[in-house]
């Protein structure tokens, strides 16, 4: 049975393109800065791992000042492929890393995140993808890929699942923390 639960100690948040250039054409923009800053402030609640690549950033810039900003200090790998893992770079960071479990947030859906997250199953990894936090720049594409994604065996999620699942029982001083985030 294909694993539905997140492990706070095993998790990487990866936020794949996330870049203003990119952004403007995007149907659903507003949703994916609002969600990935949330998934980002959710990363350095728990201090949890993070992963930030960006497409061609000499012509594309880098990612979202408002999505970054919880994560400053993180470095941003730039790629030219779309798919993370033909990027030499960055999959040798994934595998320093150490980690089973991708919380993946970004886009395209049906170019980068697809390819990226069909690469990380077919390497054995557990992918979260965080349909609220991701999109391209039409809806039917976005959902195409993501429909491809899940019969590929990316378990589909959103943010406040992630946030919940990460959180795991309410009362805690970092549950209240967490909470704001979304109240």
């Amino acid at each position: 049975m294909k694993n539905f639960k997140l492990n706070r100690e095993d998790v990487v948040f990866t936020f794949i393109d996330i870049q203003d250039k990119l952004l403007k054409a995007m149907y659903n923009k507003e949703e994916i800065v609002k969600n990935a800053t949330v998934l980002s402030n959710v990363a350095k609640i728990i201090e949890a791992e993070s992963l930030f690549t960006v497409q061609y950033p000499k012509g594309l810039g880098y990612t979202n000042e408002e999505i970054k900003k919880p994560l400053e200090e993180k470095e941003e790998f730039g790629k030219l492929s779309f798919n993370i893992c033909d990027d030499e770079e960055i999959l040798k960071e994934i595998k320093r890393l150490n980690k089973k479990q991708f919380v993946v947030c970004g886009m395209e859906s049906h170019i980068c995140v697809l390819q990226s997250v069909r690469s990380l199953l077919e390497n054995g990894y557990e992918v979260f993808l965080v349909e609220d936090a991701i999109g391209s720049r039409t809806e039917k594409n976005s959902k195409n890929g993501i429909e491809q994604l899940r019969e590929m065996g990316a378990v589909i999620t959103n943010t406040e699942s992630v946030l919940f699942d990460l959180a795991g029982v309410a009362g805690t001083d970092e549950f209240k923390t967490l909470q704001k985030l979304i109240i």
